[in-house]
This record gives structure tokens, C-alpha cells and sequence, in this order.
């Protein structure tokens, strides 16, 4: 007598023979294949890195708005539902990125060439670096290397702005760029990529498109429909799951409809819906979804009536296009009336939107605000938006491209598109009053910092109308592009603003940003002008807290120039009127600015005295990046003035608050090359300085130039007092410190010497060290099983076996399968979590 079971992965009926052994937990080498791949995904360590904090003031240099990354890492959303089939595309694809650094995946909307692009990349590509741009909000072609840049977390540096900036940050490091949705920017998207691959030798580029980009050496991959099922299938449930969107439809359906299983009563009804829908991957998860609410024969029913209505409603033909639309149509038929509103009036929110910004975009016409919740969770439920990657305490969500397209004819369709719109334009101008009370709003990461395609698509519809009616909105485009390190785009849309007359009504708030904006850019000149002009402005209107505004940005300006005298002047007069006002937080950012420019003027004992003032209310209840502004600030003084305990443990608290992989953690790093140096340590201090240089170059920033000035001239002086093999070890010592590496050698952690940093990488950086099936052998070996039997257990060679643990030993340092077995457990207690 035998039983049945069922394969882990697919779903395919298996039987035990009936003379025991150990069950059998998959179909085939194939599934036992596919399943070891996807558990390595899940132990993948690769995280997001942290997005740019905005800058703080030009008067600081831990306040600087470039954004980068210390450690090399993969900047990747992670997918919350499996990844069906696609086994020969993902072959493929391997084959074709190692001989052309140009690859396009194209093919029909909502075929999955995202994900599969995505999918590739998280289990490709090994060393290097892997970056998604999702382009599919951006309209203007201009702007598409600022784009890229703004993704990869690259300021623009001085005097440079598009193409350079990324040939700059990307140089001859191996990286694996993913450009998604090409399509209606095709012609800048060819020449950005023909442009980089010219000049970043080891840059390969992936790109999504619905056309190809036609770009010499480039290779088109087309992406087609999910396998079907042959006709002869039947409703054997064995031969329907060799078809990947069967596979898929079973996998969604059980998502919605938990206990739902293929079976010989409800087998055809599946293949003939995933046939009606040809196979796109989209429209098969949406009819999908759909389980969980209909009969099976109902849901066929319904796609049938919808293919029938949207026959032509693809403009670009292909048959395949109608069973998209079908889908998507057939779904916002399901909804009710709100929901229905809801879903069309979403689709002017470009940018993707909070449940606040939808209660006041789309409530009105029959729709309440208190039913706006309700409405997104049913809409999320029916994959018809979907939630953002972020901060869980702040959920966004986002209507799919294809699925925007359609809701947005249907907002055309209906009339409501010009009051949908100004709504939006309402709403945006109801976060930009709550700038409005920011004194130092340009320093500030105000509620729309994470609206700047939002704002963009709200100007581009007013364009041509009631544009020039918005020019706070312009300003605040603007201000996010500045707090983003895109200061062309910034200074584009400033000018436009210092030109007409509606950007005068705004006082000197346009021509402070201004200033800021040419500091970013090392127009020093221009930034003292405009500063002056600000200062001017505000010095006629009776508001208070845009002449402090004012004075700062002037007093910024003078910084960069080195006018420090006059800077302290500007400042003094900024605290005198903040403290007036009554807002201690302002008080004690604004006396932080004076503090940092009296050191720069040479007078450390009063800055001292100011820093002992604000320093509490700012490391107390500032945000992250100006508490560490402060509180580095507070170190330098602490330098200068011969305190060094002091000064380390200041720059050492910002280095536990910055986010470790931030081009923040650079500043303190810096410092604390200087108290080695003022120590004695020359050998420390020259490490550290080589690693922040280092990462200073892989980001292309630079600090303010008395900062820089002080650390090179450290660094001199260290060179000199070393030896030349001291001096060649330590230089070669900070090339390898590198991420967590870096900041536990900087923090003294593990006890503080350069072995044990070294030696620290195994612990801290174990996950980027080994690759996923090094991983694996590790595990196994760990499990005290032979080569042969790990050979048997990953359906590998017993010399690949080898290789693998040879590789493991080198990358550890261990030379003995007990050690391999101990460090193994070492993880486990230390809570990582094993691959197997």
C-alpha cells in the first residue's frame, strides 16, 4: 500500500514506495533545484541602504546632503509572494549578462519583466553591486540622470550634474544597474546607457522596455506568457503543474483562498481561465485573487464577458493585450461604487500616496473620508495597488503602471480628471502651510520630502493652465531637490522663481534656497549675491522668521567662502531674533551654527560654552541627522581644545546614531583619525584616514574645505612620522577596512586593534563574505555530513563539494571542518538565521 503526498514546491502528487526509506519531499531535481535557490534568497543579507538625510546647513560638515553608501551592498525590494517558473529565462539571462553589458527585457505590459529582472538579480550576479531605478513615474526625459542618481543614492558634485556624476560614482566597479520601464523614455534612456557602458568598464546594465532601447551591442530578450498547458492535458493535476501559469494561478488562488488545491474537479476550469488570459502574468494573478470571493466557474464566466467588451482596447494590437485589459476591467468591475471612485481617482497620484493623502484626494462625489481605509485594504486585497517598501510605521502605497494607465482612463472617462486634480494640488499645498512654520525649512525633512513626483505631476498638469498660480509648490519641488543633492534641478526651477513675480511673493525664502543651492554647486560669488538679495527682501517685511531664514543662508555663504567673521555676525543677529520668537529647538540649531563658525574663526572656548548650551536640547529631541551635526560639532570643539577623551567619545556617539552605511559616518570616522593623531597613534590615525578617503572617492563627496583641510593636513603629518613599512601597512590596513568593519576598527570594538578588526569581518560581514551555497556546504558540514553526502543532499559533483569548501576555508580562515562546524553554531546562537 502506497500514500500520497504532495512536492513542497509545486504541488505535484508524489508517492512513497511501500517498503519505506525517506519520503520523498519533491517532484524532481528540477523543484529540489528551484527550492534550494529560493531558501539561499531568503539567508540573502543584502539590505536597503538609507536614504539621504537632507542637509542640516552649510555651516556644519556632518550636515552635507550627499548620499552614498561606506559598504557595497545590493539595493533591492524584497518580494513578499514566491517567484514562479521562469527557470530558462533566469538560464538564459546568466548566459547572456556574462557576454553583453547590455540586455533589455521586453515584452507586452504586465508580462512580469520586473520581476523577473528582479529575480534575476537577487540570485545572479555574484560580487558588484545590484541598483533597481523604477523609471515608470518619471515623465521628463531631462531629468533621467538625476533620476538615476537620486536612486543610487549619488550627489551631484561640485561643478558636475548629470552623466558625470554617475561615470564618477559608478567608475570601474563591477555593478549590475536595473533600469525598469523604459518604454516612454526610450530614446534618453539609450543614450544614458550608451554613455555609461562607455565609460564604466565593468557596469552592466539591465533594462525593462515594451520596446527595445537600440543601443549598439545591446541584446533584446523577449519575455513571453507563461507555459500553458497543452490541450491534452485534461484535468490531470500532474500534467496542468508542469505549466508555469497554472503553477502560478495555484499559488495566488491558495494565498487568497487558504486550502485551495489543484484537483481533477476543479483542474480544467483553472486551464482554461490561464488560457483565456494567454498567460501574462498580471492578468493571471488577478483573476487569481479573485478565488478567495467567487466559484471557480464564475470567475471564468466574468473574464469571458470582459474579453468580449475590451477586444480593442489595446491601441498598440497585440491580441495579448486584451486579455490584460480584460483582467484589470474585469476586476474594477467587481468593486463596489466607492471603491470604484477610489481607484480611479488614485491614479493622478503618481509619486504613490498615504491613506491621508487619499482621504483628501479622493473623498467627495458619494465617497466619505472615514470609508477611504476601508477602500485601500479592499483594493490591496484585489492586487489593484500595492504597498510600498519602507518604514512600516508610515504605509504608502502605489498603483501598478499598468493598472495606473487604465484607472486613468477611467478617470478620464468619468469627468472627474480637472477636479481629481485639484484636489491633488489642494492637498499639496496643505502639507506645504505645515512647512510653513518651519523657520529653517530647507534644512528640514518636511512632509514632502517624499512627494517629489507627486509635485512633479501636479505642475506638469498645471502647466500651460494655472501654473504660475503655484509657486509654492515650485519652491517646495525645489526644496526637495536640494534636500535630495540634485541642485541643477533645484536652481532650474529657482530661477524660473526669481524671474516672475509670483516667486517674489514669497519673500526671500526662493533667493535663501537659492544661496544654498549655489554652495552645493561651489558658485561661491552667486551664493554671497543671493544670500545678500534674501537678506534684503526679508529686511522690508515684517516676518520675523524668514529674515533668520535669511541670515543663515547668508551666513552659510560666508562660511563657504571663508569669511568667518562675518558669518559669526550674520549668526549672532539669526540666534537674537529665533530666541525671540520663543522656539527653543530653533534656538539651539541656530546656536549650533554659531558655535561651528566661531570655531572656524578661531575662538573653540566660546564655541565650547554655546555647544555645553544647546548640545541637550539637540541630542534630546532633534532628529538623527542634526543631533549627529551637533554632537560633531561639539567633538571638533572638544579637539580643538585639547579635550581628546572628550572628543572621541562625542564623535563616537555619532557614529553609533548615524546609519552605519551613510556618507555621515564619515565625519566622525575623520575625527577620530584626529584624536589618534593628536594621541600619538599616527599609525591608527593614517588607517582611518585612508578608509574615510576611500569611501569618499567611492562616493565622490567631499567635505567643507576647513574640515578637509585640517584631516589631509592630519594625514601629512602622520605620513611623516611613520616609517615607510608603517606607513605602507597602515595605508594598506584602511584599503581593507570596509562597512561594519570600518566602524567596529573606528569604535574600538572587539578590542580595538587592527587583528581584530580583521578578524571581525567573519562575524560582522559574514553574509556579504561567503555566497549562498558556500553557505549551504558550511550548514551541512556543520551537520557532519561527508563531501559525497552534501554532494548527494545539493545534487552536485563531489569536486564542486570541494571547491566550495575550499573556498569557505579561505574566506574564513579556518582550515578544519570543526572550525567551520563551531562558527556555524556561533551564528546560530548569535540569532542569523541558517540557510537550510
Amino acid at each position: 500500500m502506497s500514500r500520497s503526498r504532495t512536492c513542497e514546491l509545486c504541488g505535484a502528487a508524489l508517492t512513497a514506495r511501500p517498503h519505506g526509506g525517506r519520503p520523498a519531499r519533491y517532484c524532481s531535481n528540477a523543484c529540489r533545484q528551484r527550492a534550494l535557490r529560493q531558501r539561499s534568497a531568503r539567508g540573502d543579507s543584502g539590505r536597503p541602504q538609507p536614504a539621504a538625510a537632507p542637509a542640516s546647513s552649510a555651516a556644519s560638515p556632518a550636515t552635507s546632503t550627499a548620499a552614498s553608501s561606506i559598504a557595497q551592498g545590493r539595493v533591492l525590494p524584497r518580494a513578499l509572494d514566491s517567484f514562479v517558473g521562469r527557470r530558462q529565462e533566469l538560464s538564459r539571462l546568466r548566459t547572456l549578462l556574462r557576454t553583453s553589458r547590455l540586455v533589455t527585457l521586453t515584452g507586452a505590459g504586465g508580462v512580469g519583466k520586473t520581476r523577473l529582472a528582479l529575480e534575476f538579480a537577487k540570485g545572479g550576479p555574484r560580487g558588484g553591486r545590484v541598483d533597481l531605478v523604477a523609471l515608470d513615474s518619471l515623465h521628463d526625459g531631462a531629468l533621467l540622470a538625476q533620476t538615476v542618481a537620486a536612486a543610487l543614492a549619488v550627489g551631484e558634485g561640485a561643478g558636475l550634474s548629470g552623466v558625470d556624476v554617475l561615470v564618477r560614482a559608478i567608475g570601474d566597479a563591477s555593478r549590475l544597474l536595473i533600469l525598469d520601464s523604459c518604454e516612454h523614455l526610450a530614446e534618453p534612456c539609450a543614450r544614458l546607457t550608451a554613455a555609461l557602458l562607455s565609460q564604466c568598464p565593468r557596469l552592466r546594465i539591465l533594462a525593462t522596455s515594451r520596446e527595445a532601447l537600440r543601443v549598439p551591442g545591446e541584446i533584446v530578450y523577449r519575455v513571453v506568457e507563461l507555459s500553458l498547458p497543452p490541450a491534452d492535458a485534461g484535468d490531470d493535476p500532474v500534467a496542468l503543474l508542469r505549466s508555469d501559469a497554472v503553477r502560478l494561478f495555484v499559488e495566488r488562488a491558495s494565498s487568497s483562498a487558504p486550502g485551495f488545491t489543484l484537483h481533477r474537479g476543479n483542474g480544467r476550469t483553472v486551464a482554461e481561465i490561464c488560457r483565456r488570459l494567454d498567460g501574462l502574468t498580471l492578468a493571471v494573478e488577478l483573476a487569481a485573487r479573485r478565488v478567495g470571493t467567487l466559484p471557480l466557474r464564475d470567475v471564468l464566466a466574468g473574464l469571458d464577458d470582459q474579453l468580449s467588451l475590451l477586444t480593442d482596447g489595446s491601441r498598440t494590437g497585440p491580441r495579448r493585450h486584451s486579455g490584460l485589459a480584460a483582467a484589470i476591467d474585469w476586476s474594477h468591475r467587481l468593486l463596489d461604487p466607492a471603491e470604484q471612485a477610489v481607484f480611479r481617482r488614485l491614479a493622478v497620484l503618481v509619486g504613490g500616496f498615504d491613506t491621508a493623502a487619499a482621504q483628501v484626494v479622493c473623498a467627495g462625489g458619494g465617497v466619505a473620508p472615514w470609508q477611504i481605509l476601508r477602500v485601500l485594504c479592499a483594493l490591496e486585497a484585489k492586487s489593484l495597488i500595492a504597498r510600498m517598501p519602507g518604514d512600516a510605521q508610515s504605509v504608502r502605497f502605489r498603483q501598478l503602471d499598468a493598472i495606473r494607465v487604465y484607472a486613468m482612463e477611467r478617470l478620464l472617462a468619468s469627468g472627474e480628471l480637472p477636479t481629481t486634480r485639484q484636489r491633488a494640488i489642494e492637498w499639496l499645498n496643505g502639507l506645504a502651510d505645515r512647512v510653513g512654520d518651519e523657520v529653517f525649512a530647507d534644512q528640514a525633512g518636511g512632509p514632502l520630502r517624499g512627494e517629489r513626483d507627486n509635485l512633479a505631476a501636479a505642475l506638469a498638469s498645471a502647466t500651460g493652465h494655472d501654473g504660475s498660480a503655484h509657486p509654492r509648490l515650485v519652491l517646495e519641488l525645489a526644496r526637495v531637490h536640494f534636500q535630495q543633492e540634485q541642485p541643477s534641478v533645484a536652481r532650474t526651477l529657482l530661477n524660473r522663481l526669481l524671474r516672475e513675480a509670483e516667486g517674489r511673493a514669497l519673500g526671500g525664502a526662493v533667493p535663501a534656497l537659492a544661496a544654498r543651492v549655489a554652495c552645493q554647486q561651489a558658485d561661491l560669488a552667486q551664493a554671497l549675491r543671493l544670500g545678500e538679495r534674501a537678506v534684503d527682501m526679508e529686511r522690508t517685511r515684517n516676518h520675523p522668521a524668514g529674515l533668520a531664514n535669511a541670515l543663515d543662508a547668508r551666513a552659510a555663504a560666508r562660511l563657504c567662502r571663508g569669511e568667518f567673521a562675518a558669518a559669526v555676525a550674520d549668526f549672532r543677529e539669526c540666534l537674537d531674533i529665533v530666541a525671540a520668537l520663543g522656539r527653543p529647538h530653533d534656538t539651539a540649531w541656530c546656536t549650533h551654527h554659531l558655535a561651528w563658525a566661531l570655531l572656524q574663526a578661531g575662538r573653540e572656548h566660546e564655541a565650547d560654552v554655546l555647544m555645553s548650551r544647546c548640545l541637550p536640547v539637540l541630542r534630546e529631541h532633534a532628529p538623527w541627522s542634526r543631533a549627529a551635526a551637533a554632537l560633531h560639532t561639539a567633538g571638533a570643539v572638544r579637539l580643538a581644545l585639547g579635550r581628546l577623551e572628550s572628543a572621541e567619545a562625542l564623535f563616537a556617539e555619532v557614529l553609533r546614531i548615524v546609519p552605519e552605511a551613510s556618507f555621515h559616518a564619515l565625519y566622525p570616522i575623520e575625527g577620530l583619525a584626529l584624536v589618534a593623531a593628536e594621541s600619538g597613534d599616527m599609525q591608527r590615525a593614517l588607517r582611518l584616514y585612508e578608509a574615510s578617503a576611500q569611501a569618499r572617492r567611492r562616493m565622490d563627496t567631499e567635505p567643507e574645505a576647513p574640515w578637509r583641510r585640517q584631516v589631509e593636513q592630519t594625514a601629512i603629518r602622520a605620513r611623516t612620522r611613520l616609517s615607510a613599512a608603517a606607513r605602507d601597512a597602515a595605508v594598506s590596513g584602511g584599503h581593507r577596512l570596509l562597512g561594519d568593519r570600518l566602524v567596529a576598527y573606528a569604535l574600538r570594538e572587539r578590542g580595538g586593534d587592527h587583528r581584530t578588526a580583521t578578524a571581525a569581518v567573519h562575524v560582522l560581514d559574514d553574509h556579504s563574505t561567503l555566497t549562498a551555497r558556500e553557505f549551504m556546504v558550511a550548514d551541512l558540514v556543520a551537520d557532519g555530513l561527508t563531501n559525497r553526502q552534501i554532494a548527494d543532499r545539493l545534487d552536485l559533483s563531489i569536486r564542486t563539494v570541494a571547491t566550495h569548501l575550499d573556498k569557505v576555508r579561505d574566506k574564513l580562515g579556518m582550515r578544519s571542518r570543526t572550525q567551520i562546524a563551531l562558527w556555524v553554531a556561533a551564528r546560530t546562537k548569535d540569532g542569523r538565521t541558517s540557510l537550510r
